[in-house]
């Protein structure tokens, strides 16, 4: 991993390259904007949190007491801010979550008005929630490397240790975290849960849950009267959702 000196001097190197034409850029200023946005999409975010996952899933595998936690979040500063006291209080976001659940969606989240938990909300909405979610969550992140940058600034100024801030920041660890996003039934047959999966995955999904119910007759799973869908249906949905994942190259999604 490139350290905060080591990706200055880099930058520096290039800015010297460009002669007088670069002689107003900061190196430094351009390694923090860096750092501040090292997620350049939501396939870096999905591919990051799937790599997290997987490694989570076999540690528990070993040992069922390293479980993780997820919470339902149904807006990004909600998230945000689970995330930074978690962060705070733990001193960690290891195996911690969020969760995107349905019926949050759909009873806080539709143009139309609280719904019941019957996917009748906008499908789109769910793609909508996880971008915002990871914008607050890369929020987080700036914010908390802002400070880690005052404090650099303030040991060379003053004499401090600045070695102590560096491995600080070279050892930061982010708010963004997996979540474990619900599709419901997929919001149709296989090429449209095809369709919708993509979209959660590029929005930074790395988890998708579904359900093998019928899409126009979904029924929230505490409640009588679910249909559920031919085995063989189901499996086709569950393969959608794996081609969506292998189109976009995570491949451990």
């Amino acid at each position: 991993m490139t350290t905060y000196q080591g990706e200055t001097d880099t930058l520096a190197t290039l800015c010297q390259s460009q002669g007088s034409a670069w002689k107003t850029i900061n190196p430094e200023y351009a390694t923090r904007m860096r750092l501040q946005n090292r997620f350049r999409s939501g396939v870096d975010i999905a591919q990051f949190t799937a790599d997290i996952m997987r490694e989570d899933m076999a540690a528990y595998d070993k040992d069922t007491s390293q479980y993780t936690q997820s919470l339902g979040c149904w807006h990004g500063f909600t998230a945000q801010q689970m995330m930074m006291a978690i962060k705070r209080h733990q001193k960690t976001t290891k195996r911690s979550y969020v969760y995107l659940s349905g019926w949050m969606v759909a009873a806080l989240r539709s143009e139309f008005g609280p719904l019941p938990d019957q996917s009748m909300h906008e499908k789109t909405s769910v793609p909508a929630l996880i971008e915002e979610i990871y914008t607050f969550l890369k929020q987080a992140d700036a914010r908390e490397l802002d400070h880690l940058f005052n404090e650099l600034d303030d040991a060379k100024a003053n004499g401090g240790d600045v070695q102590a801030v560096l491995n600080k920041i070279d050892n930061f660890e982010t708010h963004v975290v997996p979540i474990i996003a619900d599709i419901d039934a997929g919001f149709g047959n296989e090429e449209a849960t095809y369709l919708l999966a993509k979209k959660m995955i590029e929005a930074g999904a790395c988890a998708i849950q579904i359900e093998n119910q019928v899409s126009d007759a979904k029924q929230c799973g505490h409640q009588a009267g679910k249909v559920t869908v031919p085995h063989e249906d189901f499996l086709a949905k569950i393969n959608a959702v794996r081609y969506a994942f292998l189109e976009l190259g995570i491949d451990n999604g």
